[in-house]
């Protein structure tokens, strides 16, 4: 399916992409927002121990605003994946069955994990594993640990979903698909702000209706790109340079005006998984040796995501030296052996029923 003809309109546009060639796409696109979180949490962690008003802080303090889009992303990429699967043929009993087993079932198990971690480290007290308000906090905001909310956001996503297939088939352009999302999440932040008042509006699926929004829209994205990058990328550009200091003043702790904070935000998230998927549809122009190492990212995105936490709190424990340099190169390695390692490890198990019943898949 084509975004309005668009591919017509391109000069010396491509063929249309194979089965492959949009796998090879999606796993590019998880490998690098995959390391968008290893990097957004890393320099969250370096933060700590950065020395305040130092040009080092202040550079991790940039790169961690800026590197904050990754739920997103997801949200948006998975929208796009299930719609265009759902638009073939929605067999109810199946998708919510696959469902469960790829997105709730891994949820609860590390909510578990996460819990008796964080108690193992020291991180809680014990007793916080027998009080039964602690689990309902956890289970239902995604807070056993600070990146679960993402596998709870994504149960929604898979709940709400088939509700969006009407609008995906009038395969509406992508431009009015953004303004239909961005209208729905104002919208919804005032329906929050005023009436539901959730605690933790960011662990809902209100939080993401302008990414999913995008992404359910049906139509072939790589047409649309190769037409439109050159306005796409001035205009995420833009909405960049609105962004950040609102994003380093809030993480500051200066007052902000919540609605426009939050709305560039919701904006230059989406637009910037746009730009990883146009990245992505673009990889067979990049050497094999970017493209490869990011595919393979890809495939094990979920359990590096998953995983990393661990890491990052035990290196965290072991320290950073004092020179900006080293800071930098130890912050580096932390988050390197952050990503590769829990690689490995879903690598090693991939197709075994332990990575089944570790991970969903």
């Amino acid at each position: 399916m084509t975004d309005g003809g668009a591919s017509a309109l391109v000069p010396g546009a491509a063929a249309p992409a194979t089965t492959s060639d949009r796998h090879t796409a999606i796993d590019v696109f998880r490998g690098l927002t995959i390391l968008e979180v290893i990097g957004h949490h890393a320099s969250g962690m370096a933060l700590r121990h950065a020395t305040p008003e130092s040009g080092l802080h202040a550079l991790l303090t940039v790169l961690n605003r800026s590197l904050h889009f990754a739920v997103p992303a997801f949200m948006f990429l998975s929208a796009m994946i299930l719609t265009r699967s759902l638009l073939r043929r929605f067999d109810a009993g199946r998708y919510f069955s696959r469902r469960l087993l790829r997105g709730g079932w891994p949820y609860v198990l590390w909510t578990g994990v996460y819990a008796v971690w964080y108690v193992w480290t020291g991180l809680r007290p014990a007793e916080h594993l027998a009080d039964p308000q602690r689990w309902t906090l956890w289970l239902l905001y995604g807070k056993a640990s600070y990146h679960l909310y993402f596998l709870l956001v994504a149960l929604q996503l898979y709940v709400v979903l088939p509700l969006l297939l009407p609008l995906a088939r009038r395969r509406p352009t992508l431009p009015l698909a953004f303004a239909l999302g961005l209208a729905l999440q104002l919208g919804l932040y005032l329906l929050n702000r005023e009436a539901l008042r959730l605690p933790f509006p960011a662990s809902s699926l209100l939080w993401y209706a302008l990414p999913v929004a995008v992404g359910a829209r049906s139509g072939e994205y790589g047409a649309w790109w190769r037409a439109h990058r050159r306005k796409l990328l001035p205009l995420l550009a833009l909405v960049y340079a609105a962004y950040l200091p609102l994003a380093l003043a809030y993480l500051r702790g200066e007052p902000v005006t919540p609605v426009v904070y939050s709305g560039l935000s919701w904006v230059y998230t989406t637009l910037c998984a746009l730009t990883l998927l146009g990245l992505a549809t673009s990889a067979g122009r990049l050497p094999r040796a970017v493209t490869v190492p990011l595919a393979a990212l890809g495939t094990v995105s979920l359990q590096v995501y998953l995983l990393h936490p661990m890491l990052l709190q035990l290196l965290e424990r072991a320290g950073f030296p004092g020179a900006s340099v080293a800071f930098a190169l130890t912050v580096a390695a932390y988050g390197l052996s952050a990503l590769l390692i829990p690689a490995l490890v879903g690598w090693a198990l991939r197709g075994t029923r332990l990575s089944v019943l570790l991970f969903g898949r």
